[in-house]
């Protein structure tokens, strides 16, 4: 017997029309470099159309990648939906990379168009000629001052919507190809993840569930997790799906900016990296706001930092887990009702896990290059693996012995975690920075959560260094506070009752910054080449 419901494909353009009929009055605010622009999804979404048919009249390909490279606004918003609504598909490229992979990724990606910040065309101007296949270069005036080309494939954003006429739009096919994101390339080239309309769609619907990010009708949205990143975590797509109002930092990523805008504007949700809510709470500390969820990932929260954002902004951050593998939210560490009466101390413990998966995505660990799973005892640690709608199958194209998923069709994520008996995940380490020591493994994240909770310490990573003895030994990295100071002892003595004594590191080095990533993430990879040679400890 057949179920009688009707068969309603899940596409991007669902959400759009949602947005225009319901939710035309919610208000959308861009800053940027000269001042605040204000609209509303009324006015987007007839701009968004107008969009499509500038990419009909750009002789886009029926499935052509149009590539963005911006900040988060309003018009990136317009390309999140006008491209997969006509059928093409959106490509984010990372306004951080290096020049090598800006081209590697739009030459491998095939982008046929590229819409560019006029704040960031000195970044991409330089490398239009080593982009095969990109025809066109369309510049979104953001306030910048760099100086536009005088070439017949620059145009003009605001100039080529006049000119255009609204489009229908209509997906039919809910597997078609939406969006793209390419992996930072922290090894190897970086990797393409192809997102679906249908992909899309169910992982929408998870970050405006309540155990996901919890988006609604009455909430101000600020996604500072870039557009360019990973797709914005899906506050993008989440916002408008659940008519919340939406406001985008655009270039003005300094903390001092970001915390103006979340109290000016009456923020009540907003999300990004660790390192973006350590610069911002100085600024936000004390003031009157109307945040109720913080979310944070990309990597581990600091148990430190949310207690200080506990502590000086009266409420914590929302540890969530994802990758651009899994669109990307997977997991929450939202608190259950069994841990409603526990202490401040256990709660803090709880909310910097990685949570439970979101409805619709499971979650393993397993032995080692095994599909052998171990138990959830949240002592035993193996490779964390993921399944389900939102969780990619394949990379696009990639490298030869490149392999996404297991033989019995799990994801490997690269992350080595703990699962406690109700599932809740505890990520332990990336695989690659891991410390073996003496054929033990030992956490670099735990290390660094350790140290983080030293009140002179501003950030700190962990390495590992080799050692002719013990195979490799960890060396801490760390930036100290403005104005504070610490010794090596110091930090030794602070974190000597927080971990095993074989843990200790071998040496503190104190640095003047941990160097970042494109997406904000702390780069072990510069520090260890930084600290190759370093000198073994007897």
């Amino acid at each position: 017997m057949r179920g009688l419901m009707q068969d309603v494909p899940l596409t991007i353009d669902t959400i759009f029309r949602h947005a225009e009929q319901h939710h035309g009055d919610v208000p959308i605010v861009t800053n940027g470099p000269g001042g605040k622009t204000r609209s509303t999804y009324a006015e987007w979404a007839d701009r968004t159309r107008r969009l499509g048919g500038v990419l009909d009249t750009l002789g886009i390909s029926a499935d052509g990648r149009v590539g963005t490279f911006g900040w988060n606004s309003q018009r990136h918003l317009e390309l999140y939906f006008a491209a997969p609504c006509t059928g093409r598909v959106l490509h984010t490229l990372n306004v951080r990379l290096f020049p090598e992979q800006l081209t590697y990724i739009a030459n491998h990606a095939e982008d046929e168009v590229v819409f560019v910040d006029r704040t960031v065309l000195p970044l991409l101007w330089p490398l239009i000629d080593t982009m095969k296949t990109v025809q066109q270069v369309v510049v979104m005036d953001d306030g910048g001052d760099a100086e536009v080309p005088d070439d017949p494939r620059v145009l003009d954003y605001e100039t080529l919507l006049a000119g255009a006429q609204p489009v229908d739009f209509a997906v039919r096919d809910e597997n078609a190809a939406a969006s793209m994101c390419y992996t930072s390339g922290t090894t190897g080239n970086p990797k393409g993840v192809v997102y679906s309309h249908r992909s899309t769609v169910l992982h929408t619907m998870a970050v405006i569930s309540p155990n996901g990010f919890g988006i609604g009708v009455d909430d101000v949205a600020m996604p500072v997790v870039p557009m360019f990143h990973a797709n914005a975590w899906g506050i993008a797509q989440a916002s408008p799906a659940a008519g919340a109002a939406m406001v985008f930092p655009g270039a003005m990523m300094q903390p001092q900016a970001l915390a103006d805008l979340i109290v000016d504007e009456e923020v009540t949700f907003t999300a990004g990296v660790p390192t973006i809510w350590q610069g911002v709470l100085p600024h936000l500390a004390g003031r009157e706001h109307r945040l109720r969820k913080i979310g944070c990932g990309g990597s581990a929260v600091p148990p430190a930092l949310s207690r200080a954002y506990q502590q000086q902004v009266g409420l914590p951050i929302y540890q969530a887990w994802g990758m651009t593998e899994t669109h990307p939210v997977a997991s929450g560490s939202t608190l259950a009702r069994r841990y409603a009466d526990a202490d401040e101390e256990t709660k803090t413990a709880q909310r910097a896990r990685q949570g439970i998966p979101l409805f619709g995505l499971e979650a393993r660990i397993v032995e080692a290059g095994t599909i052998d799973e171990r138990p959830w005892d949240d002592v035993a640690t193996g490779e964390l693996q993921v399944r389900g709608p939102w969780c990619a199958k394949d990379y696009y194209n990639p490298d030869a012995g490149v392999e996404l998923s297991t033989p019995d069709g799990w994801m490997r994520t690269g992350d080595v975690a703990a699962l406690d008996a109700f599932g809740s995940i505890r990520i332990a380490d990336r695989t690659k920075d891991l410390i073996k020591s003496g054929g033990e493994w030992i956490s670099s994240v735990d290390l660094e959560n350790a140290i983080m909770s030293h009140p002179a310490v501003a950030e700190a990573a962990v390495i590992a260094v080799p050692h002719p003895k013990w195979a490799e030994r960890p060396l801490a990295c760390v930036v100290l506070k403005s104005g504070e100071t610490a010794t090596e002892q110091e930090i030794l003595d602070h974190i000597a009752p927080q971990v095993a004594k074989w843990w200790l590191p071998d040496a503190v080095e104190f640095i003047d910054e941990v160097p970042k990533t494109s997406v904000g993430k702390f780069s072990k990879k510069d520090l260890r080449t930084r600290f190759a040679e370093y000198p073994a400890k007897d």
